[in-house]
């Protein structure tokens, strides 16, 4: 396979490769790692009423084993959230399931759990943790402003929201710091937070950038405190 070029971050004392798709890759590891894929989100509402259409789980993993490929990962980690709510993966359509049954039966995969799915009954492979630490990274769903280790983590669905000739155009970002890094969403039915929210300014505590991750570069925004 002939490797596909990512926009390049150092983090941590590493390297890692940022996808527009609003993935991590880590090279050394052959890790791909990805937050809040809130599948069966659509069926959650349709269960209170609010009809959706049903077919956001399929394009999730869709997009996910694209990116798997794209990279050959052989590890993957979901920082949680990962299913909409704890009976989810229970409402998975069975070509959903087929596919992410394949995903987790093929590469070494770890589900870190969520504020939706901490209750994480597992039928869909994979390996369950609350939260890991790995090659002195610390891995979780909600970032801790008290963490000293550096910290990868999702929860708040950033987005970078700035004015192009004149239009407000938004997109999922990444929000950084010097030992912090947040993910934006990536499910395909998810809203987002703008990045100068109080809330993501509480959990990476001030001097962040916003990093829009292009297919050969990566762009970097200050965030206003």
């Amino acid at each position: 396979m002939v490797p596909v070029p990512f926009a390049e971050l150092r983090f941590a004392g590493h390297l890692w490769q940022v996808l527009p798709e609003g993935a991590l890759f880590w090279p050394t590891r052959r890790a791909l790692l990805v937050a809040d894929l809130h599948l069966e989100k659509a069926s959650w509402f349709a269960r209170g009423g609010q009809m959706l259409p049903p077919y956001d789980s399929i394009a999730t993993l869709a997009a996910l084993a694209e990116t798997v490929a794209a990279t050959a990962a052989e590890e993957v980690w979901c920082l949680g959230d990962s299913f909409h709510d704890i009976a989810g993966c229970d409402r998975l359509p069975d070509d959903a399931r087929a596919r992410l049954s394949a995903l987790t039966a093929t590469t070494r995969w770890t589900w870190i759990t969520g504020n939706h799915d901490r209750v994480f009954v597992d039928r869909c492979g994979g390996v369950v943790r609350n939260e890991a630490v790995v090659d002195g990274i610390m891995l979780r769903h909600e970032a801790d402003p008290r963490e000293t280790l550096p910290e990868l983590s999702g929860h708040y669905h950033p987005k970078l929201r700035v004015k192009v000739r004149g239009k407000l155009v938004a997109r999922r970002c990444f929000v950084a710091t010097a030992t912090k890094l947040i993910f934006p969403a990536f499910g395909a039915l998810t809203g987002g937070l703008d990045v100068t929210h109080p809330e993501i300014a509480r959990a990476t505590g001030g001097n962040a950038e916003a990093l829009v991750a292009l297919p050969d570069r990566l762009l970097r925004f200050p965030v206003a405190a």
